[in-house]
């Protein structure tokens, strides 16, 4: 009885945070809605939808490595390079589709172990360990494109192309493994340890589990979802070595928008897929009235500062008595 007042207790506390992410998101869309002629359309939606796989993927890995109060500053240029690889080997070097797309993540799955090898081995910062691979992957993508776009022409059209119920493959894919990531993250040993591992990582070790393996394989896996995101990617604006760029950061908002905690231990991948949409959302809105670069990216970053104070009161609400009764 007991274990199952908890498990409805935990799953009400997690509609209750959803709920939250869900009115703000509501919000938003009614108030572009009334200031903006054209919003609510097809078409609108239709570019939302194409917007957030890409960004969905790689904030998904983002809100993992958080979880364990660490930082990944390269997932754009890992996305760079394992996209480039992709168009290399399947132009240049005529590799068969299936081969090229496993090198692509093979690139990803590496760059993440070396992300992951060092921050344990050494016990380095992840901070300045993505800050080091963010420059070597960038000038690795430069190295392999010769610094020039490579066209793929019609290989990668079928991602775009197809739907799947008329929803696009990488929105199909995008909330696959958003529901997948979340099931893991509230449901499985896996995401318990890397609760614990943000949460109190001395504690985890003197409980007998390596903590060491938790972070490696969350940053492996970050850098594989970085790879699958770059598929996305480069089927849609080609091998560009510039590709990526700023993602880092767009993946952090929506993450830190969601509620994820900077200081790691607490995190939701769902709210971080709303994290997503508030902030395509609001880009959209604002380019539709006519607002401009600089006044999009000040009222975004407004929104990112406002999101983390409002995280740091409901956080400090948990721990009070009051919050706790």
């Amino acid at each position: 009885m007991n274990k199952s007042s908890a498990l409805v207790s935990r799953l009400m506390g997690l509609l209750a945070d959803y709920f939250g992410m869900a009115a703000a998101l509501v919000l938003l869309l009614v108030i572009f809605g009334r200031i903006a002629d054209n919003f609510y359309s097809l078409d609108t939606f239709r570019t939302i939808a194409d917007q957030i796989p890409d960004i969905t993927i790689i904030a998904v890995g983002m809100t993992f490595v958080l979880i364990i109060a660490g930082i990944d500053l390269s997932v754009g240029s890992i996305l760079a390079l394992s996209g480039a690889v992709l168009g290399v080997t399947l132009v240049q070097y005529n590799w068969p589709l299936p081969l090229s797309i496993a090198a692509c993540l093979g690139v990803g799955l590496l760059c993440g172990l070396l992300n992951g090898g060092l921050v344990v081995a050494w016990g380095l910062p992840s901070f300045i360990v993505t800050l080091g691979m963010l420059e070597i992957a960038r000038g690795a993508t430069y190295l392999v494109t010769n610094s020039r776009t490579v066209y793929m022409s019609s290989g990668l059209d079928w991602v775009t192309d197809y739907t799947v119920f008329g929803f696009s493959i990488p929105f199909v894919l995008a909330i696959a493994i958003v529901v997948l990531a979340q099931l893991v993250l509230s449901f499985t040993v896996f995401g318990r340890y890397m609760i614990a591992v943000g949460t109190n990582e001395q504690a985890l070790r003197l409980s007998g589990i390596s903590p060491s393996r938790v972070k490696l394989a969350v940053f492996i896996l970050s850098g594989l979802l970085c790879a699958v995101a770059s598929i996305i990617h480069t089927a849609r604006y080609q091998a560009n070595p510039n590709n990526g760029q700023g993602l880092e950061l767009q993946a952090i908002a929506a993450v830190v928008i969601g509620g994820t905690s900077l200081m790691g231990g607490r995190g939701s991948v769902i709210n971080t897929f709303f994290g997503v949409l508030i902030i395509k959302v609001l880009e959209t809105g604002l380019a539709q009235v006519g607002a401009q670069e600089p006044t999009k990216r000040l009222i975004t970053g407004l929104v990112i500062v406002a999101a983390v104070i409002l995280d740091y009161y409901r956080h400090r609400l948990r721990r009070s008595p009051a919050g706790r009764g």
